[in-house]
């Protein structure tokens, strides 16, 4: 098991590829709900880079009328992804801040690239009720958080996003939480053969096990395991502050049990928080449930130095 010690935070304001505003607000949220005091007083030593800016690029018109934002979006890819990218190879365990999943789409290609030259497989879990398999012609909200995963799996429709420069395999990526899922990802999602779990699933045969056989999967590969966690995984009873909230979603005692597995087996490299909208959250009960959660994930340092390791 590796035990890293150094985490930092990266900021991506990004509500673009959403359909209600307020992701961009999700950074500063984490920050005032004290996310960086949790992991360091849990024995990390944490830096906070402040927040990725955009590098905007000329993009061509596209025949998909419906996309809202696509020269904003790229930007945000060229940016984010550097930003990421040095983030990776500052610190030991990257935790993104969120900002809408389209962060995704930034964030995973520059950790694929970090374990990449590392010399390392990558490994993907998505937490999310969407599996964000559209691609830019195929989207008809045209709401570019749902077209990430797609991208960084390499899958076609993607000529106005900036070249892919590492992706993920469809072999490592472990989908949780799922119960929004559309027609045209349906088919998608059953011909790439990716781990996918149900939310129904879970709910009736537990999280345990599928997790376990992942994770077994990463660490018998020796690979980096990136996080990507949705605030619409859970239900929104639990996690109102989400605009694209699915009934029936994980409990908060589901999420943490999840969180504990992760924590345990030490193999959690980088981590995605997205989605949460402050706007949707005036008691701040969605943060400090993520804050609480993301903090869970990741191996107490104070206790593996009273291990002695």
């Amino acid at each position: 098991m590796r035990h890293p010690e150094t985490c930092c935070l990266l900021g991506a304001p990004v509500g673009a590829g959403a359909g209600v505003a307020g992701c961009e607000l999700g950074p500063a949220a984490y920050r005032a709900a004290g996310l960086a005091e949790a992991l360091g007083a849990a024995g990390w030593s944490v830096a906070d880079l402040g927040d990725a800016h955009p590098q905007p690029a000329p993009v061509a018109p596209h025949p998909n009328r419906a996309l809202r934002h696509l020269p904003e979006t790229v930007g945000m890819i060229r940016g984010l992804g550097a930003a990421a990218l040095e983030a990776g190879r500052r610190c030991d365990l990257p935790v993104f801040l969120g900002g809408d999943h389209s962060i995704s789409a930034a964030t995973i290609p520059a950790m694929a690239l970090r374990a990449r030259e590392a010399g390392r497989p990558f490994f993907l879990l998505w937490l999310d009720a969407h599996p964000d398999l559209h691609d830019l012609d195929t989207t008809a909200s045209g709401n570019l958080h749902g077209t990430p995963a797609a991208y960084v799996l390499g899958l076609d429709g993607f000529a106005a996003f900036p070249a892919l420069p590492a992706g993920v395999a469809a072999d490592n990526v472990c989908m949780m939480g799922l119960r929004s899922v559309d027609g045209a990802e349906a088919p998608r999602l059953a011909a790439l053969g990716i781990a996918a779990h149900p939310m129904a699933e879970l709910a009736k045969c537990g999280v345990d096990a599928p997790l376990a056989r992942f994770l077994d999967r990463v660490a018998h590969a020796g690979g980096d395991l990136h996080v990507s966690f949705d605030v619409d995984f859970l239900d929104p009873a639990v996690a109102p502050a989400v605009g694209t909230a699915v009934p029936d979603g994980a409990s908060a005692a589901e999420a943490h049990r999840i969180a504990a597995a992760l924590s345990d087996s030490g193999l959690v490299t980088s981590l995605d928080l997205v989605e949460l909208n402050p706007r949707l959250d005036p008691e701040g009960s969605s943060v400090a449930l993520i804050r609480d959660l993301a903090c869970a994930m990741l191996p107490p340092r104070a206790a593996l130095r009273r291990t002695g390791t």
